[in-house]
């Protein structure tokens, strides 16, 4: 019943649309997520290489490869989100002094992401691994935590940066 008046009362005056990370703000983020989006890129495109080298695909094999693809494009539009967030939400005066390329550098992964998203191309991802790798690093000094980087421990076994915790 509720519902049904607020839909009367949008339909008159519509309720201005809004969404958010969470703007409480909660103050908990992380590119890790980004960075899985973007091996998981890199995955689908070595499984994308691994089906076009049949001569020919079965009917099963083209359907892999339309989900496939569809899970690249979800992952990319992921990484631009993820990264986003952080740019948008975290992202404040002090880390741009800090680190006063940081705009250049979100930019270059939004247009990386959408270049990966657009072909079958390893390169691609990886120079948007690169990219997104830079971000978590600035990320993790902005907050004063050291890094590393290793091999990430599942396909594509790609390298990543991650936050050096103290055990």
């Amino acid at each position: 019943m509720l519902h049904n008046l607020l839909n009367k009362l949008d339909a008159k005056n519509a309720f201005e649309s809004v969404s958010a990370h969470c703007d409480i703000p909660c103050k908990i983020y992380d590119p890790s997520t980004a960075q899985i989006a973007v091996l998981t890129m890199i995955r689908m495109v070595d499984l994308l290489e691994e089906l076009n080298a049949k001569d020919s695909l079965t009917a099963n094999e083209q359907a892999q490869f339309v989900r496939l693809v569809m899970q690249k494009e979800e992952h990319g539009v992921k990484v631009k989100e993820e990264v986003r967030v952080i740019w948008g939400d975290y992202i404040k005066q002090p880390q741009i002094d800090q680190f006063p390329h940081v705009h250049e550098l979100v930019h270059s992964i939004n247009l990386a992401a959408s270049k990966a998203k657009q072909h079958i191309d390893k390169a691609a991802t990886l120079d948007l691994l690169d990219k997104v790798n830079q971000f978590a690093e600035i990320f993790w000094q902005s907050k004063g935590v050291a890094t590393f980087t290793a091999e990430c421990p599942y396909p594509p076994a790609q390298q990543v940066v991650y936050p050096k915790l103290d055990a």
